[in-house]
């Protein structure tokens, strides 16, 4: 009895040891799907969805990618071009359409190498056409450029404008670009803070920048930066990253200074900087003597600051002249407070200034004027 017991055992272990082995080649054979699958169907997207991928319909054929090539173009065919076009005397980034004239908004350095070594500028459209592009004009000071298309069989719609006055952190952002070459890109986030400082040329800052978390890479600069109806709200111009990769911190121009400064920029080609005709001193230099404030070095003849009895430092003998510390009822501690503070007065306004002279405090009106092309 044990004996037939033990062999009854050892046979159901090897039964469930070889159902074991078996199993995978057993279930391969009964339940391989070696025949397409059918398809289930998904249903309605959901609103959100929707929404975006309209959004994304109506805005792209308006955004372009612009080319800048320098002058050295026989060298630039000899070397490999890396995917966001650096180092090959080519620079790339994005645009959109502005107008029915064929108009594009782009940023000034993207173009800023073709434009100052005699170079050429074309644009791919959504369609897949590469037309030659002109530059109309040029605002370093705000990183803004605009082009003209050359002929082209069908002109893309001009992108929605909304504004960017009534912005708040935590409304939706859309990104549509070009980033490391890859067309038509689109990336989503939020306004994540208002009111940011941006460096642009010369030396001066751009105040009331927008701060997205929308992926920005290199080749985005340009674009536009979109509210969930669809309309511009910013230019993306820049990223903090360590890594040159997006971090989540992308900045855009703000939409109703593009709104004001591209009109200026299609009809006279250029900017009127409201100013008031003076060169500040370096803030470092001005650190280390221990002035808060923008020293003024020099004054320009005939300027607004010379009308109103602004001294600069004295080039003989050293000694400092005028100190800003307050304009438009605000403090100055750098200049890009003073040149804040110009902006928000607009031209042809008057701006009553705080100045130091001599260890006295005295204030002073002075009427701001267009000195973009002034010269000492």
């Amino acid at each position: 009895m044990p004996d037939r017991f033990v062999r009854v055992a050892w046979t159901a272990a090897l039964c469930l040891l070889a159902l074991y082995v078996l199993q995978p080649y057993v279930s391969g054979f009964l339940y391989s799907a070696d025949q397409p699958r059918a398809v289930l169907a998904r249903g309605d997207l959901a609103p959100a969805e929707t929404s975006t991928v309209d959004l994304f319909a109506r805005a792209s054929p308006s955004v372009v990618h612009v080319f800048a090539q320098s002058a050295a173009q026989g060298r630039a065919l000899m070397e490999p071009d890396p995917q966001d076009g650096q180092g090959s005397g080519q620079q790339t980034g994005t645009g959109f359409v502005w107008d029915a004239a064929g108009h594009v908004v782009t940023n000034n350095h993207v173009v800023a190498g073709a434009t100052q070594r005699g170079g050429s500028i074309s644009v791919r459209l959504s369609s897949g056409d590469v037309v030659s592009a002109s530059v109309v004009g040029t605002a370093p000071n705000y990183d803004l450029a605009v082009l003209r298309l050359g002929r082209t069989t069908t002109m893309p719609p001009a992108l929605a404008i909304g504004t960017s006055a009534d912005l708040k952190v935590g409304q939706s952002t859309f990104a549509i670009g070009n980033p490391f070459g890859l067309d038509s890109t689109l990336t989503t986030g939020v306004v994540s803070a208002l009111q940011r400082r941006l460096p642009t040329g010369e030396g001066r800052e751009l105040s009331g920048v927008i701060q997205t978390d929308a992926a920005i890479n290199p080749g985005n600069s340009g674009g536009p930066l979109l509210d969930s109806a669809g309309r511009l709200i910013g230019v993306n111009t820049a990223i903090y990253s360590p890594s040159g990769a997006s971090a989540g911190i992308g900045f855009a121009i703000p939409v109703d200074v593009v709104n004001r400064v591209v009109p200026e920029l299609i009809k006279n080609g250029r900017t009127r900087n409201p100013g008031i005709g003076i060169i500040a001193g370096q803030e470092a230099t001005a650190a280390r003597l221990g002035i808060d404030g923008v020293v003024i070095v020099r004054v320009i003849p005939g300027s607004p600051a010379a009308a109103a009895g602004l001294r600069g430092v004295d080039m003989q003998t050293g000694d400092i002249g005028d100190v800003i510390v307050g304009a438009g009822g605000k403090p100055v501690n750098r200049l890009a407070d003073l040149t804040a503070a110009l902006e928000a007065a607009g031209m042809d306004a008057p701006v009553d200034l705080v100045i130091e002279r001599d260890g006295r405090t005295r204030r002073v009106r002075v009427t701001t004027a267009d000195v973009a092309q002034a010269r000492l």
